[in-house]
């Protein structure tokens, strides 16, 4: 296994940077609850693999009945809550509105950090939230700003609060010590149960055919699994944790541009504008109090 910090980060980039296709793909054949259920228990199957593989069954175990209702609280919010939101808002908006609009998620979290954990909001993370929701206006109206007209303003909605409900995640998750290989075969283990419990009941499952058993056999690998695990690799083998971290905003471009290919999507010139001022903001937010 390579030690290199940049491989498992530029994998782990190019993995998500198909997601978006990848989801409304998948949206062409099944409605964001299916989408949700299907995903989630392919991501959850994946994660007991890994977990068997590396031994981490044991602390599994151990986790889970130290902290039952932790994991359960966890796992109904991401994958349930918040794959759901973020599935309906691809559901209404184009991928090229809906993916940049979820990078976001970094401001959000200083407004929930600030929120929740009574974190200082410097200057500087004002000035970054105002730079990354113009981003999001420029992208959502197609740089009409005077008609002010989105394609849809639910998806647009559903779009920011998925960021928001990531960031209610990452600060819920923040203080646990748990190996992620762990948690997260824990969380997404409790999510399936409950999806399987709940879902057949109110949604009439359309039947598997193999393109939907392929689309959202990708999604739960690669969007809701193991690439969260290479990118913890990746971090955890970096001596230059920033540098490589940066990595991650090549993804939304070359989403972009899987998004014209294999979609045939039109990228508007306001969405590539947006998209590099809300990776300007981003930047920007990273940049240490002096």
């Amino acid at each position: 296994m390579t030690q290199s910090p940049y491989f498992w980060a530029l994998l782990a980039v190019g993995l998500w940077s198909t997601v978006a296709t990848a989801f409304k793909i998948a949206l062409d054949f099944v409605g964001p609850v299916e989408l949700l259920l299907y995903s989630t228990t392919a991501s959850a199957l994946t994660l007991f693999l890994v977990a068997l593989v590396r031994g981490k069954l044991g602390e599994c175990k151990q986790q889970l009945f130290k902290a039952p209702l932790y994991y359960l609280a966890v796992g109904l919010l991401n994958p349930i809550i918040y794959y759901l939101t973020l599935f309906a808002a691809y559901d209404r908006l184009p991928g090229s509105q809906a993916q940049p609009i979820n990078y976001t998620w970094a401001i959000s979290l200083t407004i929930m950090s600030a929120l929740f954990l009574k974190q200082k909001i410097r200057k500087i993370d004002w000035l970054a939230g105002a730079l990354g929701y113009f981003g999001v206006l420029l992208i959502a109206t197609r740089g009409d700003l005077i008609h002010f007209e989105f394609t849809s303003t639910n998806g647009v909605l559903l779009a920011l609060l998925s960021t928001f409900l990531w960031a209610g995640y990452w600060i819920l998750n923040a203080r646990n010590k748990a190996e992620p290989t762990v948690a997260l075969t824990l969380s997404f283990g409790w999510a399936t149960l409950l999806l399987w419990a709940v879902v057949p009941w109110f949604v009439e499952l359309t039947p598997m055919r193999t393109e939907i058993l392929l689309a959202v056999s990708y999604i739960g690998l690669f969007e809701m699994g193991i690439t969260f695990l290479f990118w913890a690799t990746a971090m955890r083998l970096a001596t230059n944790t920033a540098l490589v971290a940066n990595l991650i905003f090549l993804s939304p471009f070359l989403s972009l541009i899987l998004l014209y290919y294999v979609r045939g999507e039109t990228i508007y010139p306001a969405t590539i504008i947006g998209l590099i001022v809300i990776v300007a903001a981003l930047l920007l937010q990273r940049r240490k109090a002096s």
